[in-house]
């Protein structure tokens, strides 16, 4: 049996049935990554002799499918988001990128080193690589496309801080590759010019600043070519939501090219789009292209990601590991989130789901293998086991809650007469 041939098959079906099983499982209190994330485990179980999935041997394909994962999500993220960027109607979603994540970055690394025993640049990838939240699978928790005007406290705040920490993580990333490098290194020379200057200026600021310039500039020249060159000119006006996709890997492409982050990039360009010309229909178009791609995505990296739970990625994994992933979930990104929702506007159960909900995913995997393909980390199959856990139980425990929390909050809200609040109002006001 062609082996290839098995795998188109199988991809084939699995994109068939996103048709359907999306709106199945709306009906149910059941995310419908759990499915996908089932049925790769039992697809690898049986004897078909596909490929191996397994991360650990093959980290260069992780690194590309997940990169193209996540700009894709991340294009469809920003162009859902209605609301009107500024620091006061951004101020949840602003904080927990910076205090929330600074925070699981820093306890994870700690418990890391002190826990796992982990070299200090290994325990800062693994607090880097769990810390940002996932665009990808955070689907239920998120905003609705640019026709819905459903966009509440924590659907709002989660879908901002899914686009805007995957960019944010990685300088944390590459923090984590330099210190491994300099730990390589004889111990001669200044270690503050010699690394962490350079970090500082090229990884943290530099590459930062070009991911939202580029990004900004790039949205910019996109929405004039799509909404006001066609009303002056007899310029062609856009018709296809393929578009969304072009930006997506254009943006991204132009950014790395002039070694910025292309993540920050995508997802500032969407937003930039989004802004301008609000109402124009053709933002569903390309948001409804690009999330069918994001979706047909997904549903491999999720099959993929099943079958190496059934082929070997969690080998690695310790009883200790396994309870540092669990505090992660359970208690440092609660309580680390819980600084950003102070005095703010929220019902006490809108601040907790916005602290719970941080959704582990895709993006976890794609820091991990980009930095272990820079460099080699002594925790690397470590790493992978750990990672893998985190998401799996992420994906599971999250998937298995968010529906029903999500139409509590909704129910309640009803309830109490409180407006959906518009684009330009601010749903985090201090008191």
């Amino acid at each position: 049996m062609d082996d290839y041939i098995v795998a188109m098959t199988v991809i084939g079906l699995a994109a068939l049935s996103m048709t359907w099983v999306p709106k199945i499982m709306e009906r149910t209190f059941i995310s419908y990554p759990i499915v996908f994330l089932l049925l790769g485990m039992l697809i690898y179980a049986l004897p078909l002799g596909l490929p191996t999935p397994d991360p650990i041997w093959q980290e260069n394909y992780v690194v590309h499918l997940t990169e193209l994962s996540v700009i894709i999500s991340l294009m469809g993220t920003g162009l859902k988001i209605r609301r009107k960027f500024g620091f006061k109607n951004w101020r949840i979603p602003l904080r927990l990128v910076s205090i929330t994540m600074l925070l699981c970055i820093a306890a994870v690394a700690f418990l890391g080193w002190s826990v796992l025993g982990f070299s200090v640049a290994g325990a800062v990838l693994l607090g880097a690589v769990l810390a940002p939240t996932d665009p990808v699978l955070a689907e239920q928790v998120q905003v609705g496309p640019p026709d819905d005007k459903e966009e509440d406290v924590v659907r709002f705040s989660l879908t901002a801080e899914a686009g805007l920490n995957d960019g944010s993580a990685f300088p944390f990333t590459w923090l984590a590759v330099v210190l491994a490098v300099a730990a390589g290194a004889d111990g001669s020379g200044d270690w503050f010019n010699d690394w962490f200057k350079d970090w500082v200026l090229r990884d943290l600021l530099y590459r930062i600043v070009v991911g939202v310039g580029a990004g900004y500039a790039i949205g910019r020249g996109l929405a004039y070519l799509i909404f006001r060159l066609p009303q002056i000119t007899s310029f062609p006006k856009a018709e296809h939501g393929f578009l969304s996709l072009s930006a997506t890997l254009l943006t991204y492409g132009v950014t790395e090219l002039l070694h910025g982050y292309g993540f920050i990039a995508v997802f500032v360009a969407a937003l930039t789009v989004s802004n301008i010309e609000e109402e124009h229909e053709y933002h569903v178009e390309m948001h409804d292209f690009v999330n069918q791609v994001e979706r047909i995505i997904m549903v491999i990296l999720l099959m993929l990601f099943g079958g190496s739970l059934v082929t070997g990625i969690l080998d690695y994994l310790t009883w200790q590991g396994a309870v540092v992933g669990l505090v992660l979930l359970f208690f440092i990104r609660p309580i680390s989130a819980l600084p950003s929702m102070l005095g703010t506007y929220s019902t006490t159960k809108e601040k907790l789901a916005v602290c719970f909900f941080g959704i582990r995913g895709i993006g976890s995997f794609f820091y991990l293998s980009f930095a272990l393909d820079k460099v080699a980390f002594p925790e690397s199959n470590e790493l992978w086991s750990i990672t893998a856990f985190i998401v799996m139980v992420s994906v599971i425990l999250h998937g298995l809650t968010a529906t029903n929390a999500i139409k509590v909050l909704d129910r309640e809200r009803k309830k109490s007469g409180r407006p959906v609040l518009e684009v330009d109002q601010t749903p985090d006001e201090i008191k």
